[in-house]
């Protein structure tokens, strides 16, 4: 019979040990056990994050997590709808933390650090989407938002909307960034339209369009590069 969070010993408690030494001290079913609080009946909440934890076929551990969905998660004995999207938005707000610390010491001048900072993002995703930076005078990003999800339309993206995003932040230079899940990052006839219309939309108001970065499987296509955009 496994025991419950309260019959552990006092010293191998989450709580009382983070309390005395720290959050870092806990193991990675300790921190989820913390996130989880109760198990369910015959399960401890220590003992459904090992679970949790061993769910993936492979990897299995925190980076298991990523591949779980949160209907995956519900197949989980002890696991309900409300916990597996704690679980999830856990996960999510892990990865914007990284990616907020990553993202302060880069500079987004090339194409190339472009496409890596979002090559893992976009590289699972079954669906196209479109996401705007906004950046500064040295290239430090600002913001970011997803302006598009699904089949990618220039006719369906509005300038409009992507400057008034821009001119919020206070944005010198824009970046459009987007996936083709087919994996070829070719652009199409609508990708080099939209981008020549909101080049064009920027130049008036002064906000440059410095690239359109596609991204494929572990390749991109810069518009920039290829001088579909001009400099």
């Amino acid at each position: 019979m496994p025991k419950t969070m309260k019959q552990l010993p006092q010293d191998e408690k989450p709580y009382e040990k983070t309390l005395r030494f720290g959050t870092q001290a806990l193991t990675d079913a300790e921190l989820l056990a913390v996130i989880l609080r109760t198990g369910a009946q015959g399960i401890s909440a220590l003992d459904l994050s090992k679970s949790v934890l061993n769910a993936s076929a492979a990897p299995k551990g925190l980076l298991g997590l990523h591949h779980l969905t949160v209907n995956d998660l519900m197949k989980i004995h002890g696991i309900g709808k409300v916990k597996a999207i704690q679980i999830q938005c856990i996960l999510e707000l892990s990865r914007r933390i990284a990616k907020a610390t990553h993202a302060d010491g880069l500079r987004f001048e090339h194409p190339s650090t472009i496409a890596d900072y979002y090559m893992e993002d976009f590289r699972h995703s079954g669906q196209e989407q479109i996401v705007l930076m906004m950046l500064n005078t040295r290239c430090k990003l600002l913001g970011e938002k997803v302006i598009s999800k699904g089949t990618v339309s220039g006719s369906l993206i509005s300038p409009r909307e992507i400057f008034l995003e821009a001119l919020h932040y206070q944005a010198v230079t824009i970046v459009l960034v987007h996936n083709h899940p087919s994996g070829d990052p070719t652009p199409s006839q609508d990708d080099i339209w939209l981008t020549r219309r909101v080049a064009q939309a920027g130049e008036l108001i002064g906000i440059h369009l410095m690239d359109h970065v596609i991204l494929g499987d572990h390749t991109y296509v810069s518009m920039r590069e290829e001088k579909i955009l001009c400099p």
